[in-house]
């Protein structure tokens, strides 16, 4: 007789694995079948002989991964349902990026969330995270330390058109993650008024068409292009994204006297921002911050919660200190995204 998650439920050195399914889910290693939350390369990695996932995240698979995502790809669209061995699965909304999801277990009269990543602030670019009452939650812990407060997206954004018109001479620059990051930091440019062009670097454009083909409108982007001085100068006042790692490289440097952004949810850490260089951070992040963590646990209302890739001994003790037996599933293979 099945009493507790771990009775179906284990972590295993390829990652989380429903016994009573079959399956795992973001599993770091190729197994022979995977349900799959978001696109991110730490969770959506290649060589599964079987993949589920939302149309969205098969689709950024295949444009990330090609052939390698995996070899049967199935659909899962939000809140269908379906068995897989003794195990009814459906997923819901996680708020993160565009076709994230958690998923929804339910076996013997449980049910257990896996949140994947998730956030609860507003995002026009994907759907909003959806409370989904359970008796066990998988909960991330990115940003899981009581200094990790997220200030309103759109203040960010004003803070940084105050720069640009404080500076019409100097182009602004702006290392922003390609999934999710990059678009999100667009659909509030928009929502705040500018209408001009945003200028993308090349690794970022293939996604951004993708966000379109889905419906996320995005306005006006045309390639940041480098070729002559022209060119360059035309740049002059005008608004450049690039992945975080382009914002130091020689390609940068060939900008209008770039103001050096970065938005992402470790900019709170003002020595993360010095120690790239950059020159007005932006505390904009698509993870779930201290906040938003503990009231999500209030919120689910599962007497049992588990803590994975973050802070999870602060997030544990926290809830614990609500009631609720909490415990870290320590695995392994996470990486930090720029948040």
């Amino acid at each position: 007789m099945v009493k507790r998650a771990q009775d179906w439920i284990e972590v295993r050195p390829e990652g989380l694995y429903v016994r009573a399914g079959g399956f795992f889910v973001d599993p770091l290693r190729p197994v022979a079948k995977a349900v799959i939350t978001h696109g991110h390369s730490d969770h959506a990695r290649g060589g599964h002989a079987e993949v589920i996932a939302t149309p969205e995240t098969l689709a950024i698979m295949g444009l990330r991964l090609g052939e390698a995502a995996g070899g049967t790809r199935r659909p899962l669209p939000l809140g269908q349902r379906v068995r897989i061995g003794e195990v009814e699965v459906w997923l819901a909304p996680a708020g993160h990026v565009l076709g994230s999801a958690q998923v929804v277990l339910e076996y013997a009269g449980m049910r257990v969330v896996v949140s994947g990543d998730y956030k609860r602030a507003s995002d026009p670019t994907c759907q909003a995270f959806e409370v989904v009452v359970c008796d066990v939650f998988v909960t991330e812990a990115t940003f899981g330390l009581p200094v990790f407060r997220h200030p309103p997206a759109m203040a960010e954004i004003d803070r940084l058109l105050r720069s640009v018109r404080i500076f019409p001479e100097r182009c602004h620059l702006i290392g922003a993650y390609s999934l999710g990051k990059a678009q999100r930091v667009i659909a509030l440019l928009r929502a705040a008024g500018w209408e001009r062009p945003i200028h993308l670097h090349g690794a970022l454009q293939a996604m951004c068409a993708l966000y379109g083909q889905y419906g996320v409108a995005l306005g006006p982007l045309c390639p940041a292009t480098l070729g002559s001085r022209e060119t360059r100068s035309d740049l002059a006042g005008e608004i450049v994204i690039a992945p975080p790692g382009a914002i130091a490289d020689r390609w940068a440097r060939r900008l209008p006297d770039p103001v050096i952004c970065l938005a992402s949810g470790w900019m709170r850490v003002k020595q993360r921002a010095r120690q790239r260089g950059v020159e007005l951070p932006l505390v904009i992040s698509d993870h779930a911050d201290w906040d938003e963590l503990l009231r999500t646990l209030d919120d689910v209302r599962a007497p049992e919660v588990w803590v994975t890739h973050g802070r999870e001994e602060a997030l544990v003790h926290a809830a614990t200190q609500k009631g609720i037996r909490a415990q870290a599933l320590a695995l392994l293979g996470y990486e930090e995204e720029e948040g």
